[in-house]
């Protein structure tokens, strides 16, 4: 008995330490679950995305990535206006303020991975480096999800 109270035990606390595994911070910003999809061999695309939580009292603005998997890396919005789709990219990056948590999903906010060097794998952890105007430089890991993923809360949980 003694023996598997133990082993439940080493399994949770094993568990609750892969379920904040993939969870980053810089200074007061929270950086939670950066992931990707996988993508077709030859792609020379991809895209990720992310939360970023401020917990700070002052805004800081996410302004770079850098990833040695693609030749570069841009912050871009998609929206829709008057019922058409538009995606550009963010010279100024995006600002994230005190107390609030931004979102890059599909549709919306997210970073563009350009001149990939080589296919995105399903299972794999990809590293790269955000940069805050405030808060610095962080190294984070993307996980490459399956190629048809939607980032749905479910499909991330325990990462």
């Amino acid at each position: 008995m003694k023996l598997s109270l133990s082993l439940a035990t080493a399994v949770l606390a094993l568990s609750a330490t892969m379920a904040s595994a993939h969870d980053f911070k810089a200074g007061a910003l929270k950086i939670g679950h950066p992931w990707s999809r996988a993508t077709p061999a030859g792609a020379k695309v991809g895209g990720g995305y992310l939360s970023i939580e401020n917990t700070g009292t002052t805004p800081d603005r996410l302004v770079s990535i850098s990833v040695p998997f693609a030749a570069r890396a841009e912050i871009h919005e998609m929206a829709t206006k008057d019922g058409i789709m538009t995606m550009r990219p963010l010279e100024q990056g995006v600002e994230v303020p005190p107390g609030a948590k931004v979102e890059f999903k599909p549709g919306g906010y997210h970073i563009m991975f350009m001149e990939l060097k080589q296919p995105l794998k399903q299972g794999e952890m990809m590293k790269g480096t955000l940069t805050f105007e405030k808060a610095g430089s962080v190294d984070v890991e993307f996980k490459v999800d399956s190629i048809a993923a939607k980032g749905g809360e479910g499909e991330h949980k325990g990462h």
